[in-house]
């Protein structure tokens, strides 16, 4: 999906979501922004500047020309070079998606270190924030909605189920049973995953590590665990402003 946010300064005061086609124009990209911006009595022009980051690339151009060509001005687009403010301890830095680099400062500057980040949508994203402002990596299993699908498409007598918690994890029906494995387990995984991320991150202490949820299923999964210690749905959105604020000065 790609997610839009409007700030007001630092407030966030509108959110918009549509699926992400490859295919769309910059034109249709532009009508699409426009009718969602009309939707909430908000102009193009009570926004002075832009920020976005993608991992999609066949969709940044499209999307960078319809914002020019809507506000006038170009976006500040995350990628190399941007300035972060923390330090990206990875391999190979320009590897890390940027949508995860916005999670990273945004986490850091709100929540500080030890931290983990699990981003919980069409992956399920850990990632990991040391006490000093350093980004350290992470760990990336496919989402709860891929795998929905692939036991869809990858047998002959499975179908589409919402993804919602049963009553007990023992299923007595196909349905329950398909929903048992997918909340259920992946509540496991990030369980699991984040006992090994703290036990790393702070050994002598793994209690120390704040956890913090964010992407469109994390809910999902804080209703049935008490692993997430927080939601913040938009941690990516804040993220994109502090960058843009740190690169820009505004």
């Amino acid at each position: 999906n790609v997610t839009i946010g409007a700030f007001e300064d630092d407030r966030l005061i509108a959110t918009w979501r549509f699926a992400t086609d490859a295919r769309r124009t910059a034109d249709e990209h532009n009508l699409l922004l426009q009718g969602m911006l009309s939707s909430k009595h908000v102009s193009p022009s009570d926004f002075p500047a832009s920020v976005m980051c993608s991992v999609v690339p066949p969709l940044t151009g499209a999307v960078t020309t319809a914002l020019t060509e809507m506000l006038g001005t170009s976006p500040m687009v995350v990628g190399p070079g941007t300035r972060t403010g923390i330090k990206i301890n990875y391999n190979r830095p320009q590897d890390v998606g940027t949508d995860r680099i916005a999670d990273a400062v945004a986490a850091h500057r709100l929540y500080g270190g030890p931290c983990i980040i699990v981003d919980i949508g069409t992956a399920t994203v850990f990632d990991a924030i040391g006490k000093d402002a350093q980004y350290l990596g992470g760990a990336i299993a496919p989402g709860m909605t891929l795998a929905a699908e692939a036991l869809y498409r990858g047998t002959s007598q499975l179908r589409r189920v919402d993804l919602q918690a049963p009553e007990n994890a023992i299923g007595r029906n196909t349905t329950d049973a398909m929903r048992s494995g997918l909340v259920f387990g992946y509540v496991g995984l990030v369980e699991g995953m984040v006992k090994r991320f703290a036990s790393e991150l702070s050994p002598d202490d793994p209690s120390a590590c704040r956890v913090i949820g964010t992407g469109g299923l994390a809910k999902i999964v804080a209703a049935q665990s008490d692993v997430l210690q927080e939601v913040n749905e938009d941690l990516t959105l804040v993220g994109l402003r502090m960058l843009h604020e740190l690169n820009s000065g505004d």
